[in-house]
């Protein structure tokens, strides 16, 4: 997970080539979401395993990117998507998983018919870009 990238706390190694890269990508002309349900994902494990200062971390991304909550609208769209896989013989999770994959794709999807082009970044391509364009982080520019 990309996000989970961001929030380790080592300043060497690919934490430091995410951490760059999503600065030079806020400092110009994009527009960096930080979807909610991918928050909500790294936030359990964090707490879980009691990783205070990831946890700072994570909080503070949120003043430079722009949060995207988890909306009715995006919440009826994932369930089309999960249908939709489900009946192609593709799932992208567990029949009865809540499928973060499913949300992340649809609140996407939901930004991109604003007129936006959406780059999902991920470190989970395979199942992401079955909804949405989703590339490595190293891809995007």
């Amino acid at each position: 997970m990309v996000l989970g990238i961001l929030v380790h706390p080592a300043e060497t190694g690919e934490p430091w080539e995410c951490k760059t890269w999503l600065k030079q990508l806020v400092g110009g002309a994009a527009l960096v979401c930080l979807p909610e349900i991918a928050d909500y994902e790294l936030r359990r494990e964090l707490l879980r395993m009691k990783s205070s200062g990831s946890i700072r971390r994570l909080d503070e991304l949120k003043t430079p990117l722009r949060y995207a909550p988890i909306t009715t609208e995006a919440m009826l769209k994932a369930a089309e998507l999960w249908a939709e896989a489900r009946s192609a013989g593709k799932p992208t999770a567990d029949e009865k998983a809540l499928d973060a994959d499913a949300i992340l794709a649809a609140r996407s999807t939901l930004l991109a018919q604003a007129g936006d082009t959406v780059i999902v970044a991920t470190t989970n391509v395979g199942h992401l870009s079955r909804f949405v364009d989703a590339r490595s982080w190293r891809e995007i520019s």
